[in-house]
């Protein structure tokens, strides 16, 4: 009978205890769920703000017409990426294509003078200040939900219940994304 009791008592503690577990990795799950759609929200500010930036932008430096179908196809592809890794490289392209972008900038004058051009630019780097904020908030939120899921014994329950690792917001697969941007006329 105490016997019983013991192996009673054994059971609903293991029963609490993988219950523990399983909730706590539900919680990082969802911290990094919205993480993520912090990171969403900002990028959709930064894609309603970039046809006003090249706009602006055209009106002076007309015959750079590669540079803004450049810029606007990388918007494009960020807006449509269907899953984190296309997105980051959609991200990357056009991180890239904003850098020249704002390199042709540099060379007409009349234009870094313009209020239009300057406030746009300003909100522009505002947003992308807020990016790197949000994309932080996610590596960090990721990489405490990754912890969560490789420690023992949280990797059993883990596995049994289909928790996976979850990839970080990175530069990964663009060399030339840490490179300053080359511009020749």
């Amino acid at each position: 009978m105490i016997g019983l009791i013991i192996f009673g008592v054994i059971v609903v503690l293991l029963v609490v205890f993988l219950i523990r577990i399983y909730n706590s990795l539900v919680q990082l799950r969802q911290r990094v769920q919205n993480a993520w759609s912090q990171v969403d929200v900002q990028l959709k500010r930064r894609y309603d703000l970039i046809p006003n930036l090249v706009n602006a932008v055209k009106g002076y430096a007309q015959h750079e017409k590669s540079t803004f179908e450049t810029v606007t196809q990388a918007r494009n592809m960020a807006i449509n990426a269907g899953n984190l890794q296309d997105q980051m490289q959609a991200e990357n392209m056009l991180s890239n294509a904003l850098r020249s972008l704002f390199a042709v900038a540099e060379a007409y004058p009349e234009l870094k003078a313009n209020t239009n051009f300057l406030q746009l630019q300003s909100e522009l780097s505002d947003t992308e200040s807020k990016i790197a904020f949000a994309r932080q908030f996610y590596n960090d939120t990721v990489q405490k939900f990754n912890t969560k899921i490789e420690l023992f014994p949280n990797n059993l329950v883990a596995g049994i219940l289909g928790f996976a690792m979850v990839d970080y917001f990175t530069l990964q697969g663009e060399p030339d994304a840490r490179q300053a941007v080359k511009v020749e006329f």
